[in-house]
């Protein structure tokens, strides 16, 4: 049982919006998600400085994608983040949107603070490769190319 209580092989929906978004950095991190696909977040901005975070916006979207995953993978992949990336993302109950129309609730990892650094150019890539290759708009590509 994890520390809410619910079985660690139980998989959820989560969206996944930085480098997690790229199938071969999951791989990195033996996480394989059974459901994988394209999907937008409203109501939040991307910040990359230098890990990608989201800060909630009225006007915003988020291009990502919706991906299952259980429990203790999802735990051993954010207790990477923080214990060699150095950022601690907490989960958040969101309403996310596939690129065809549905709704799905998921969980989505948010750190609450971030030191602001510049981003690097070889983690941008890793956030733009995955994005191009699921079509992703051209606003928001450039979005993400800000950062640079």
């Amino acid at each position: 049982m994890t520390r809410s209580g619910t079985p660690p092989d139980r998989s959820v929906w989560t969206f996944f919006y930085g480098s997690y978004m790229s199938r071969r950095v999951l791989l990195e991190v033996d996480l394989e998600p059974g459901r994988f696909e394209p999907a937008r977040l409203h109501g939040f901005d991307i910040r990359i400085a230098p890990r990608a975070n989201l800060v909630r916006s009225d006007a915003g979207t988020v291009y990502g994608v919706l991906a299952t995953a259980t429990h203790a993978e999802l735990d051993r992949l954010y207790t990477h983040a923080r214990d060699v990336l150095g950022e601690t993302y907490l989960p958040e109950a969101v309403l996310a949107q596939s690129l065809d129309g549905r709704w799905q609730a998921a969980l989505c990892y948010v750190a609450s603070e971030m030191a602001p650094r510049k981003a690097a150019p070889d983690y941008l890539e890793r956030i733009l490769e995955p994005a191009r290759e699921m079509g992703f708009p051209d606003w928001y590509l450039k979005r993400i190319e800000a950062f640079r």
